[in-house]
């Protein structure tokens, strides 16, 4: 099974970093209180929380066609997708019946027979991307009725500003997990405003005191942002990037896992604390010929005491039908 493994402990001199990796194959302030979800556990001496993020998950298109005919985009990563306490991916598209697309180069929407399969997988899963208004406001406000009729989690997105920017909290082993996601790809007018649907806009100010409010009001213990940002297929990510990460490390995040380039990119590791800035897609047909898409799956162990454990699994992703699969299998 392709994975590395990335673990943080605190060397003897404070400050020092030991990194070992190995390649295995209501309203408050004026903003909106989060949404929680709870999952009664019995606190541990050491509770953990075992998170694994996916990157753009498209289920229109090839992939919704092999929905409709009763296949599994995510099968061949199930077993993965499911050895976690929650698991998270960005829904790369709308999910309506209703709308009409709006004026841009490419249009997603994805019919609601995908429901159930993000019910089977995922925990909850991010809006804030530059699809979830392709087919107007009102095919939004269909997604998120669905999403709630399913209790599918989401976060990122609402029927109005201060349902966009507050935050996700779900709680497992005890431990309160906060998740922010923000969007600042084109166009702006997916943005939500006081009384219009649509997506948290990455303002950088924005998301410094949501982190810290996270913490401080919302009592979460760990606070991960879900940024989707910077520029499609570069493999390195733009320098306001790598500048905004660390400001939302030094804020109080726990990790930053980004996504949108639809590529891998780069990894980095500050004050102990990973960021990954795209995890590329995850289900994504793609029309462009070329070679399989590679996709990254990150798994996070975090707790309140103990540096994160980071793995990623490595998939690729074919751009016929739209399906991840790993890249290496396990030997029998």
């Amino acid at each position: 099974m392709g994975r590395f493994q990335m673990r943080c402990r605190p060397a003897a001199p404070p400050g020092c970093w030991l990194v070992l990796a190995a390649f295995l194959g209501g309203l408050m302030d004026g903003r909106a209180l989060a949404q929680v979800e709870h999952v009664a556990a019995e606190p541990a001496k050491t509770a953990s929380v075992r998170i694994v993020f996916v990157g753009d998950v498209m289920l229109g298109r090839a992939p919704g066609e092999a929905i409709a005919r009763g296949e599994d985009p995510f099968a061949d990563l199930a077993a993965i997708l499911k050895d976690a306490d929650l698991t998270v991916g960005n829904l790369e598209c709308v999910v309506a019946t209703c709308g009409e697309p709006v004026p841009k180069p490419v249009n997603l929407r994805a019919g609601p027979a995908c429901i159930p399969l993000l019910q089977r997988y995922f925990s909850a899963v991010s809006v804030a991307n530059n699809h979830s208004g392709d087919y107007g406001p009102e095919a939004l406000v269909e997604q998120l009725a669905l999403l709630e009729s399913a209790k599918v989690p989401y976060f990122g997105g609402g029927r109005n500003r201060k349902e966009a920017h507050r935050p996700l909290i779900l709680e497992r082993n005890g431990l309160r997990v906060a998740l922010l996601g923000y969007n600042d790809v084109i166009p702006p007018s997916f943005e939500a405003g006081e009384d219009r649907p649509g997506t948290a806009w990455l303002r950088p100010a924005d998301v410094i005191a949501a982190i810290k409010a996270a913490r401080e009001v919302d009592h979460a213990d760990l606070v991960i942002p879900v940024p989707h940002w910077g520029v499609e297929n570069k493999p390195r990510p733009e320098e306001y990037q790598r500048v905004l990460a660390r400001r939302m490390i030094d804020a109080g995040a726990d990790a930053v896992i980004g996504g949108h380039a639809h590529v891998t990119q780069t990894v980095e590791l500050y004050k102990g604390r990973p960021i990954v800035y795209s995890l590329g897609n995850f289900v994504f047909d793609w029309r462009i010929p070329g070679p399989p898409m590679v996709s990254w799956i990150v798994r996070l162990t975090l707790s309140k005491l103990e540096p994160p454990q980071m793995e990623t699994f490595v998939a690729t992703v074919d751009r016929t039908d739209g399906f991840p699969r790993l890249s290496l299998k396990p030997k029998k």
